[in-house]
């Protein structure tokens, strides 16, 4: 029965990208790079989620990633001492900001040193230069896509300052939602401590194709031939350790900004939940957010009879960020309950759901790191800010609903 209401959702989800544009002559166009990119998607969903060999490649960057978070501690044990025991506690709510935040730096200072060594771009280009040729997209797109996924939705523009204050809305657009698609590489580990590695991997590969399945639907466009040309940005000249300075101050900075949104979303939930329920009798803004939700959810494969819990944390990533939500998988649930409990199904759906920086408050980061390469830019991002963040939604839900039907 899920396989018949998955295949459904995954229809209504690609009749809400195509509705708003309703190109019939692009689509003629689009349609074959869209059903290889679904196809795809469920390929790779496939060998990542049932294959042993997928499995142990997933295990593997699990572990890897539990390493890196183990030698992480050693920084942060030497500066807080016997403030946190990271082996004794890794999930508690006392020690959330120096167990999952702080770890950021140590993963953002490997990132800048493989970009030193000119690694990262090697594989950047041609990463993004596959991904061209599989999507049918320009390369600017593609590159920025891979970009995106590694180095962060809002540093990534800065790969392209040079070009930005000469592109087309629909080109803007395009980068701007696989940005807004995507996660950055720097808080990967922080999300495995929090829900299952597995569909960390899995919803970071199955939204690189995602989103250019839903641009193909919601902002069609083709360039001319002598406009598909990308040239890689120059890297400023530095030395190792400067290099290595600026990219841990921008790891503190990325930690201390998703901590200050944590404190800040979590503590205005709290109130705004606090508030329904003295007002209707109970109901939380939670519990109404989650019965608005409850259809999406069920249309993604999950169990109506989970529907409105599944509906709940998605629409609080929606509202608030991807960590918040994540943490009802954790014992910081915000609810005070301790972890959420699901099926394995529902699980898989909504974890991987919560892989993106697909909410609200992406498109002030996003027009805001336009604004400040190019300002006017940055207010054509504002503009269509919902229409992006509708967009990286209908992403997040399609490759939701691919690994319920795979599961």
């Amino acid at each position: 029965m899920h396989v018949i209401v998955g295949v459904f959702g995954l229809v209504v989800f690609l009749l809400l990208a195509y509705l708003p544009t309703r190109n019939v002559a692009m689509l003629k166009k689009k349609a074959p790079y869209i059903v290889g990119m679904l196809a795809i998607q469920f390929v790779l969903g496939l060998v990542m989620l049932k294959t042993s060999v997928g499995e142990n490649v997933i295990r593997a960057l699990g572990n890897g990633f539990k390493t890196l978070l183990s030698y992480a501690h050693e920084g942060t044990a030497f500066v807080f001492g016997g403030l946190v025991d990271y082996k004794a506690s890794p999930d508690g709510p006392t020690v959330f900001f120096l167990n999952v935040l702080t770890p950021i730096i140590l993963i953002s200072a490997l990132i800048g040193i493989l970009q030193f060594i000119k690694l990262l771009p090697l594989i950047i280009k041609y990463l993004g230069l596959a991904l061209s040729k599989v999507t049918g997209m320009p390369k600017l797109e593609s590159f920025n896509a891979v970009s995106s996924a590694i180095i962060g939705q809002s540093e990534n523009f800065i790969a392209i300052k040079k070009i930005l204050p000469t592109l087309p809305a629909n080109r803007l657009y395009t980068l701007s939602a696989s940005a807004m698609s995507t996660v950055s590489m720097s808080i990967v580990g922080s999300y495995m401590t929090m829900i299952e590695p597995r569909y960390v991997v899995a919803a970071i590969v199955l939204n690189l194709f995602g989103a250019f399945i839903v641009v193909s639907l919601l902002n069609p466009y083709e360039i001319a031939p002598e406009d598909d040309v990308f040239a890689p940005p120059e890297q400023k000249k530095q030395s190792f350790f400067e290099m290595l300075g600026e990219y841990i101050m921008d790891g503190a900075k990325v930690a201390l900004t998703v901590a200050a949104m944590l404190i800040g979303f979590v503590a205005l939930l709290a109130l705004v939940n606090g508030l329904f329920a003295a007002i209707f009798g109970g109901t939380t803004f939670q519990d109404v957010l989650g019965y608005a939700f409850a259809p999406l959810a069920w249309l993604t494969g999950v169990p109506w009879s989970e529907s409105v819990q599944a509906g709940e944390i998605m629409a609080t990533k929606l509202v608030s960020n991807e960590f918040v939500a994540m943490m009802s998988f954790t014992e910081a649930n915000p609810s005070g309950n301790g972890p959420v409990e699901m099926s394995a199904r529902a699980t898989a759906i909504v974890q991987t759901f919560l892989v993106s920086f697909a909410n609200f408050s992406s498109i002030g980061i996003i027009a805001g790191a336009a604004k400040s390469l190019a300002p006017e830019q940055g207010d054509q991002i504002a503009k269509f800010g919902l229409k992006l963040l509708y967009g990286a939604t209908l992403v997040s839900f399609i490759s939701a609903t691919v690994v319920g039907l795979i599961s």
